[in-house]
């Protein structure tokens, strides 16, 4: 699985930009992913900012939804937050969310379950 650093210093949920980072484009091929060790409370507030933002439509992890299973915290976080940076930008601090967030390069989608790029 490639993992992109993120910058250490971004604080705020997913636009943690900080005035002294450098725009930068997390490229065509990556995807925002939730940190596994995250705690379920951390990752729950991820699903909540992530689905009431502009661009996220979160019903495929709603029971009955392509993304529903593997009914886990850490997958449905990883779904919204893609969707999330997906819509935001695709930029570095889009996959912050105050540190549990992760970049990869490998396409997370599983089964019927699709993570947009």
């Amino acid at each position: 699985m490639g993992v992109v650093l993120l910058h250490a210093d971004a604080r705020r949920h997913g636009n943690g930009r900080n005035s002294n980072q450098k725009a930068s484009s997390g490229g065509e091929n990556t995807w925002c992913i939730a940190k596994p060790s995250t705690e379920n409370l951390r990752l729950n507030g991820n699903i909540n900012y992530s689905c009431s933002q502009k661009g996220v439509d979160c019903k495929p992890i709603q029971p009955g939804g392509t993304c529903y299973r593997p009914n886990t915290i850490v997958s449905h976080a990883s779904y919204a937050m893609n969707l999330f940076y997906k819509a935001a930008g695709k930029n570095s601090w889009n996959c912050h969310f105050n540190g549990t967030g992760i970049i990869i390069s490998e396409n997370p989608s599983i089964g019927s379950c699709n993570y947009p790029m």
